[in-house]
Formats: structure tokens, sequence, C-alpha cells
């Protein structure tokens, strides 16, 4: 049950404060946001939530507007859905100080984008935004809000100098309290990461603009620019995949092992690994629909494919959670000896920093959809089929996904090169 009780915030005699509404959903949900009003020290009761009796003379005034603040605050939580943050009760008291103001903000805009992103169909696909992408929404305004704490915030704000302190805000380390309500110490973002919530936030401010909701265009200067750079991400070549398709495994983990198999040999997401099925076969060839995009595929079926879907009978497993998932892989990849060391280079807190990891500490449910794309490139598969299968939209960006070091391409130029002198001497 919530309960609402008026604090001052401060220990201090004889001196003018504002009053804040503390608001108590559950243990691990305690909010406390100013009320508007103010008051002296020492005229207020906190262990009451009352003003001192003939400690002022508006004093039946000044509790008639906190009575009054109590119940509009309990009525709107009867209508509540989720659970109440500070912004929403922040909004709640203006609303309660400003009846009838009306005027959309740019954190209420974009709690509302938020909201309506699960049933509103999306332009390209005309279905809603999947889960990742919501998360993503929910993850910036989480930092857009955490960022504002102490300052204003709304459209007219969103400018460079807002640009550039929300990026240096993003890369600093931070003090949070985490779901136990302890204060813990979060790192700042990594760069492509800061980037990202860039990227979002232009979604958030384009979406108003639409609407005419939004009518400061600074943001779409070309240094209003989503920061990023080359990430470094692994992938397996096929001698790689064969130790772990090798490796004995017990049943737990030689469920894991198949269906990441299944998607090295398929190109398919983690999120459409549970669609294969016999009726999804037909002469060699998987076709289904893609989760993700709604578009469809047609893959040849890899003979490793053809073992693993005739060793459950057209059945495969049911696919866990992509974080148990993730986290039963890095065992499959250890018990498969993949010990090859990686050095990885990435942004960190506006700070490059190079760190050594082993194979098997760095691979992922992502690495299969990698894997497949990078292995069938350097192959010399045609680059568009396999965009027809991964589903990217460029080559620039295709090319950006797969990984091929300078080395790699060099060889190939060396293998292209011989191959011609060998036909020149025909």
């Amino acid at each position: 049950m919530a309960t609402i009780k008026f604090i001052t915030r401060t220990k201090e005699q004889d001196k003018i404060v504002p009053v804040y509404c503390r608001l108590s959903t559950s243990r691990d949900n305690i909010l406390c946001v100013k009320t508007g009003l103010m008051v002296n020290s020492s005229d207020f009761d906190n262990s009451k939530g009352l003003i001192r009796k003939k400690a002022i003379p508006d004093r039946q005034s000044l509790e008639k507007k906190l009575r009054d603040l109590k119940n509009y605050v309990t009525d709107q939580l009867t209508t509540k859905t989720d659970t109440p943050d500070a912004l929403w009760l922040n909004n709640v008291i203006d609303e309660f100080h400003n009846p009838g103001k009306g005027a959309e903000t740019l954190f209420s805009f974009i709690q509302n984008f938020i909201d309506q992103a699960a049933s509103r169909p999306t332009p390209k696909t005309g279905r809603p935004v999947c889960y990742k992408q919501l998360r993503e929404y929910e993850r910036t305004f989480y930092y857009m809000k955490e960022f504002a704490k102490d300052k204003k915030l709304d459209f007219e704000d969103i400018n460079l100098n807002f640009y550039y302190d929300f990026i240096q805000y993003l890369q600093s380390e931070k003090t949070v309290v985490n779901k136990k309500g302890k204060e813990i110490k979060e790192p700042g973002l990594a760069q492509n990461t800061v980037g990202k919530k860039i990227q979002t936030l232009k979604i958030f401010l384009n979406a108003a603009s639409e609407q005419n909701i939004n009518v400061n265009q600074q943001y779409k200067s070309h240094r209003f620019t989503a920061i990023s750079e080359e990430s470094e991400n692994i992938y397996l070549n096929e001698d790689q995949l064969q130790k772990i398709a090798d490796c004995t495994l017990p049943d737990y983990l030689d469920k894991v092992r198949d269906l990441f198999l299944i998607g090295c040999w398929t190109g398919l997401r983690f999120s459409d690994w549970n669609k294969v099925t016999t009726k999804n076969i037909s002469d060699g060839f998987l076709e289904l629909k893609q989760q993700k995009t709604g578009g469809a595929v047609i893959i040849p079926l890899h003979p490793e494919v053809k073992k693993i879907i005739k060793k459950y009978n057209g059945q495969l497993p049911r696919i866990i959670t992509n974080q148990k998932f993730n986290e039963y892989l890095k065992i499959v990849a250890e018990k498969s000896e993949l010990n090859e060391v990686f050095h990885k280079t990435i942004t960190k807190g506006g700070v490059k920093r190079s760190t050594s990891h082993k194979i098997h500490e760095l691979v992922s449910t992502h690495t299969a959809r990698r894997s497949f794309a990078t292995n069938l490139y350097k192959q010399g598969f045609p680059t568009l089929s396999i965009m027809a299968i991964t589903g990217h939209q460029t080559e620039a960006a295709f090319l950006k996904y797969i990984k091929v070091t300078p080395r790699e391409h060099a060889e190939k130029l060396k293998e292209f090169w011989q191959e011609r002198t060998k036909l020149k001497a025909v």
C-alpha cells in the first residue's frame, strides 16, 4: 500500500526550506520530490509530516494545500498501472499547482512515446518495435532523467551545449541506486553506447517535430551527431565451429551447443532459432519469416543443420533466455578449448582502452550470425546473396558487420592475383 508523507530535508533550524512529498509504494520504490511549497524549518515537524501548531499565522492555509496535494496524488495513483517514478510524481505535483496547463513537455512526450511503442506499428515493418528497441528507449530516457535531476530540461533546451554536456555525463562515472536501494558506482559508457543514446534521443525529437510539438531544430545540426567507432567483435571460423561440434558435453550444454550451431550455419537471429521446425523445411531449404524485420528468408540446409534437426526429430530444444544462454555458451566454448587470445580496443568513459580476452570469454548468441556472414564472405560467396539472408540493407553496413582483418583482405587479393596468373599461363 502506498504511503504519502511530507518532510523537509534539513537539520538546520530557522531556515526557509522546501517541503518534499515522500511517496513510498514499496520497500524498493521510495520517491522524494519537491512540492513547490516553502516553510521555516523550525516550524515543521518531520516526524508527523505537519506544521507545528501555532507556528505561523497561515498554518491552516498551508496545511490545507498539503492535505489537498496528498489527496490529489492519491487519486492519481488509482489510475497508475505501472510503478510510479520521480518524473511521474513531479508531473502530478505540477498538474496540482497548474490545473489545465496541458502543455506537452519533453519528458511527458517521451514517456507517452514509450508507452505507445509496444502497440504502435513502425513504418518499415508495420509491426511494433521489438523488445530490444523498447529497452533502448527506456534506458535512454533513464539517463536523460538522471542527467536532468538538478536542472531544467525541455524541448527548447536541446542545443549543442546540452549535447556536449550530455555526452560528458554519459562518459563519466556515476553513482546510481540499484534495485536493492544501494548506491553503486557505474562506469562511463562505451563510445558506441553513447552514440546509441544520442541516436535514440533523435528518434524522440523527430517524432515530436512531426507532431509539431517540438519547434526547436538545433538537434539536426551536423555537429549534433551520434558518435561511434568501429567495434571489435569476434567470429568463429569453421575449424572453431568443428571443435564445438565435436566436444562432449552434458545434456543442458549439448542443447545450447546445437542451437548455437544452427545459428552459425543459417545466419538467423537468436529470436528466430526456435522457429526452425520440419514445417519450415522443404526440398533441402529452410524458409521462414524473421521476427525482427518481418521479411521472409530462404536458406539451404547445411549438413550440420540437417544432422541437428534429425537428432531432435524436427523439434529443436526450447530457447532459454538470452542472458542464460550466453552464460552457458561461454562454458561450451571453454570446454571446446577456444582459448585463442583476442585483443580488443574500446573507447570507454572517453578514454581508449586495450584489453585481452580468450575467445571463449567473448562468445555470445550474436557470434553465430556474425560467423555465418564472415565465413561465407571469406570464401568468396557473393556479398549481395549473403545480405539477402542477413537482412543488411547496404553493402557499407554489411562490410562493417563482418570481421575480416586487413591481413585477411591482403591474403584474398594475393590469392586473386595467383589465380589470374595461372589463367594467363594456360
